[in-house]
């Protein structure tokens, strides 16, 4: 692209100097990169000024050529903004993003209420357990370093035991380097820990004011008594606080809540007369697929009712067929559950039918419809690649003009059914990682693990058996041991 158009889709005065992400698309509307900055206007500018490919790598100088439109999520802090950052890279998995791609996530803080004496811990997933939660947050060096002060300030243990006894004090000196108030010796009721826990569970809430006006005066204390090391000490503990600590907004999916007005009905029309369609539109629904090397195949159903998202009619399938490999058999399966029960029960059917993927998944979709004897509804496919439209018993497919609002509103509906489609398949993610928890019982190898797992099922199946019938079921495991392994699986499972 030459670089005087490429020029004319970036104009500074249309994007605000604040905090925010930003997202580039490439000509076929597919999401390239996905960045944060903590000044949108400055970040994007050094995207499209003339010396921008020449002095950048071939990586960049590749994406720079490739941007054919922007959209732009303006945010109040750049904490909102490396979150949503993450979110969006997860959602999308863009060409040019390296960094985020992966399994890996922010820090959170959590606390195991089922402790006598709870410590502050570091967790990056967030399980279906019985502890409390804070966060993500994305400074990690700053969040530890904010842990080893909130433990410090109110005397909270660190030691790494579950259950701190006198045993466990010879081996400590936490309450003479770090002023905890070693219960493990009976010098603190749990009361009155308990206390000091609840104000900190508080700050992390983000109710750090009171304790930030309070470190404020220390600080003008030290500098006025010139001590200046100590008082830089704690203008960075302050400065820590207010990064990690500061208030963030849930998001919303910005996607949809940009690219939808109220109505929408501008968007219904120009798609009718797209699809050269007798009525409007009115019920759309969209179909997508996800697994990893067809694991946990699931699919998602996605409806937009007069153009906007009806959350009570979403449905999610879990792929139940065990010799189904690919996406276009995991969409029969999907598609002859899902019509074959709507036609069974006489319920009302949609005016346009969506599919996310090309011809293979189109024919597929044909097919079932033979097969169960749907009525005629209009049904499209959406291709990946280049946004274009995909009609059945047809090799050629449909574009319709970027700004066409009738485009954009089947592009929200795919990204939705993508967005629901990914959540649904780390939910069951989730519900597997709640299964290691039994790697994490001492003494709990990883063969006895996989063992449990393979014969029961799930850890929350052995949790509902008594200790006598765990050892009567499971091959080698005595009555002590089924007692360990029930007692810390009833503890940490909600």
């Amino acid at each position: 692209m030459p670089e005087d158009s490429k020029q004319t889709i970036f104009r500074s005065q249309d994007v605000p100097r604040v905090p925010g992400v930003y997202v580039y698309r490439n000509s076929g509307g597919e999401v390239i990169y996905v960045g944060k900055a903590r000044n949108l206007r400055s970040r994007m500018s050094s995207y499209f000024r003339p010396s921008g490919a020449m002095q950048s790598d071939p990586r960049r100088r590749a994406l720079i050529h490739s941007i054919a439109s922007y959209e732009i999520f303006p945010v109040e802090t750049e904490q909102e903004a490396l979150l949503l950052e993450d979110r969006f890279i997860k959602q999308y998995n863009p060409r040019y993003n390296v960094d985020l791609r992966d399994d890996k996530r922010y820090l959170h803080v959590c606390i195991d209420p089922t402790e006598t004496f709870p410590r502050l811990q570091t967790a990056r997933i967030r399980r279906e357990d019985a502890r409390i939660y804070f966060g993500p947050f994305p400074w990690a060096t700053a969040l530890r370093t904010t842990i080893r002060f909130l433990e410090v300030r109110y005397g909270l243990r660190s030691c790494p035991v579950a259950e701190p006894t006198e045993d466990t004090k010879l081996h400590c000196h936490e309450d003479v380097i770090r002023d905890c108030l070693c219960p493990c010796m009976g010098k603190v009721t749990k009361e009155e820990y308990h206390e000091r826990l609840e104000k900190v569970m508080a700050i992390l809430r983000g109710d750090c004011r009171e304790l930030v006006e309070e470190l404020t005066a220390d600080m003008t204390d030290k500098a006025r008594q010139m001590d200046f090391e100590g008082a830089a000490t704690i203008r960075d503990m302050i400065a820590n606080l207010k990064s990690v600590l500061e208030p963030n907004r849930r998001f919303i999916n910005h996607t949809l809540s940009t690219r939808l007005t109220a109505t929408n009905m501008a968007a219904i029309e120009a798609l009718q007369k797209a699809l050269n369609m007798e009525k409007p539109p009115l019920v759309m629904e969209c179909f997508d697929m996800s697994n990893i090397s067809g694991v946990l195949a699931v699919g998602s159903m996605v409806c937009f009712k007069n153009g906007r998202p009806s959350n009570s009619d979403y449905r999610r399938f879990r792929i139940r067929s065990e010799t189904t490999n690919d996406d276009t058999a995991f969409m029969r399966e999907v598609l002859t559950r899902r019509y074959g029960r709507l036609l069974r029960e006489n319920l009302p059917l949609p005016d346009l039918i969506i599919l996310d993927g090309g011809a293979g998944q189109l024919r597929i979709g044909m097919e079932v419809f033979r097969e169960i004897g749907m009525p005629n509804i209009v049904m499209i496919g959406l291709a990946k690649r280049h946004e274009h439209i995909i009609w059945p018993d047809s090799d050629v497919e449909q574009e319709l003009p970027r700004e066409n609002p009738g485009l954009r509103l089947l592009q929200a509906i795919r990204d939705e059914a993508h967005r629901f489609a990914n959540g649904y398949h780390r939910m069951l993610r989730s519900k597997r990682i709640a299964d290691s928890l039994l790697s994490d019982i001492p003494g709990i190898g990883k063969n006895r693990c996989q063992q449990l797992l393979k014969q029961f099922g799930s850890v929350k199946a052995i949790a509902k058996m008594t200790p006598e019938e765990l050892a009567e079921k499971a091959d080698g495991v005595g009555l002590e041991t089924a007692k360990k392994i029930i007692d810390y699986l009833t503890s940490h499972l909600i």
